[in-house]
């Protein structure tokens, strides 16, 4: 699997309009290789930020040939954004949750938990081990985390993403569960920064592969 994570620096005044252009992008959703795309306003900067997953980087690379700059055209986005940040990798490890797949997580999720990581020299082996034995059965456990996945971004970043059916299933898991999981998993000794986001999700945003 391939993930695409974008960050878009939009002017308050420009947001239906970078809005309006996202929805465009529901015209991929018979793109072979797509599992699915969403997105939202991260609440403590004002950025839009757009998650995407691949089914693996042929298949985003082939739609980056032959679709990506046509879809751009056609969406019109102009001037709704001033700055945009793009990064992409190979998804690493899946995270089980409530959800049947990670197609019906997409479908559902209401929010989206994203945890942007870069480790210290030498922690990966040991950063993602605790994703698997710590952090993903502790986040399915809580009730409410419908999926996730956990993608390599560079050799030191590493973005962990889960999708969420509300706001109040992710609350009750951050304030029941979160601290005794931070315990054990010691994310200090992995981990040289954290950047965290809580994107409620736009739903006219979403996009998941529907077979023509």
């Amino acid at each position: 699997m391939w993930g695409k994570w974008i960050g878009c620096t939009v002017p308050v005044a420009a947001r239906e309009r970078f809005s309006a252009a996202q929805q465009a992008w529901s015209t991929i959703s018979d793109q072979p290789g797509l599992i699915g795309q969403v997105g939202g306003w991260d609440p403590a900067t004002g950025t839009a930020r757009v998650l995407g997953l691949w089914a693996d980087a042929e298949a985003y690379g082939r739609f980056m040939r032959e679709r990506h700059d046509a879809v751009v055209a056609d969406s019109r986005p102009g001037d709704s954004f001033t700055g945009i940040d793009v990064a992409t990798g190979e998804v690493v490890l899946d995270m089980a949750g409530d959800a049947a797949d990670l197609t019906d997580a997409l479908e559902h999720a209401t929010l989206l938990r994203v945890a942007d990581c870069r480790l210290l020299p030498d922690r990966t082996d040991h950063f993602l081990d605790v994703q698997r034995t710590v952090w993903a059965p502790g986040m399915a456990a809580a009730g409410g985390m419908l999926a996730g996945v956990v993608t390599r971004l560079e050799p030191h970043r590493y973005l962990v993403t889960t999708l969420w059916s509300d706001a109040t299933a992710h609350r009750h898991y951050a304030t029941g569960h979160l601290p005794a999981l931070h315990t054990r998993a010691a994310p200090d000794r992995d981990l040289r920064s954290i950047t965290g986001h809580a994107l409620p999700l736009e739903a006219s945003w979403r996009v998941t592969w529907a077979e023509s």
